[in-house]
């Protein structure tokens, strides 16, 4: 067997004792971008070499297979890669970065307890090269202006989502010449330029709305409870806007089409959850998607210069029009 193959097996290993219900062939192949019958003779390879595993059916009869968790050994024996560490520290970082000190703190802490679980010599090998890897890969913060994270602020947002428990914040809205106390019950954060707080007023039609993070002044955790909206997804909501910023008025198909000498720099772009990619026959590309936000999307057109010609909606058109540049010397 190869080192490669032997390596795969024990990852199937990891996975089929870290899943209670056991893995399918789906999962499988998923994991390891292959094929279904090359799953299947990874499944017959697994068997032979863990007669241990457990083998049932779920209940669309799909086969399962799931592994004994009984002998903690098994962590020791596999031990942690440098890979692996590094992972776990870079994630930490980017959760410091994005304005999450509660995950990073968490990160860290399974970190240290995975080391802890190693026998002394292969902790500090691992640490020793997972510092290097580190080094080598050059992790460095997300390049470009951000806004300064109130980590304070954080930390309460972040323990009211998790119970989930009512906030009562002061709330300095657009319009408002001084703050107002409002109660609210917490569904989720929106991190970008601006970061904004999803949440529904405690009392009123129950709509979700977004509160700016820098508009509130203060938030303080109360002692009510409440039931999160079981039919509310926040990367659905999320997919309103092109950015952080949604507006109902604005809400409505937008299309773009970037030139043929831009085109191959725009595919590589997400640019919306749900967009669409047209192939023009000239070469140029067209992109299609349904969002609000045309202050941000004027901000992110600005980088294109004349390469990228708005179709719709009209009022982005006039926005863009005057302040697109042919002098821009390289694309974002």
């Amino acid at each position: 067997m190869s080192y490669s193959k032997a390596s795969d097996l024990l990852r199937v290993a990891d996975m089929a004792m870290a899943s209670f219900e056991g893995i399918s062939l789906q999962d499988i192949a998923r994991e390891f971008g292959c094929d279904h019958r090359t799953a299947q003779r990874m499944m017959r390879a697994f068997e032979a070499v863990f007669p241990q595993v457990d083998i049932g059916e779920d209940a669309d009869r799909r086969r399962r297979w799931h592994m004994p968790r009984s002998d903690p050994r098994w962590l020791q024996a596999q031990g942690i890669r440098d890979s692996e560490l590094a992972a776990l520290d870079m994630a930490a970082k980017r959760a410091d970065r994005d304005g999450a000190p509660d995950d990073a703190q968490r990160l860290r802490a399974l970190r240290d307890r995975l080391l802890a679980a190693m026998p002394s010599s292969h902790a500090r090998r691992t640490e020793g090269d997972a510092e290097a890897l580190l080094e080598a890969q050059g992790f460095a913060s997300r390049p470009g202006p951000r806004v300064v994270s109130d980590m304070k602020l954080l930390g309460v947002l972040t323990e009211a989502l998790r119970a989930p428990w009512e906030l009562k914040v002061s709330y300095r809205g657009a319009q408002d010449a001084r703050p107002r106390e409002r109660l609210l019950e917490p569904h989720g954060l929106l991190l970008g330029i601006r970061r904004y707080l999803v949440a529904r007023p405690s009392t009123g039609d129950g709509r979700m709305r977004r509160f700016r993070l820098d508009r509130i002044e203060n938030a303080a955790i109360t002692a009510r409870s409440f039931s999160r909206d079981p039919a509310f997804d926040l990367g659905a909501f999320a997919a309103r806007a092109f950015g952080s910023f949604h507006s109902d008025a604005e809400y409505g198909p937008v299309e773009w089409r970037f030139t043929p000498d831009a085109a191959p720099t725009a595919r590589q772009f997400i640019f919306h959850p749900a967009q669409d990619m047209i192939e023009e026959p000239d070469g140029s590309l067209t992109m299609r998607f349904t969002a609000s936000g045309h202050m941000e999307m004027a901000w992110h057109l600005y980088q294109w210069g004349d390469q990228v010609e708005v179709i719709a909606p009209g009022t982005l058109r006039e926005m863009v029009d005057r302040h697109r540049r042919n002098d821009f010397p390289a694309l974002p």
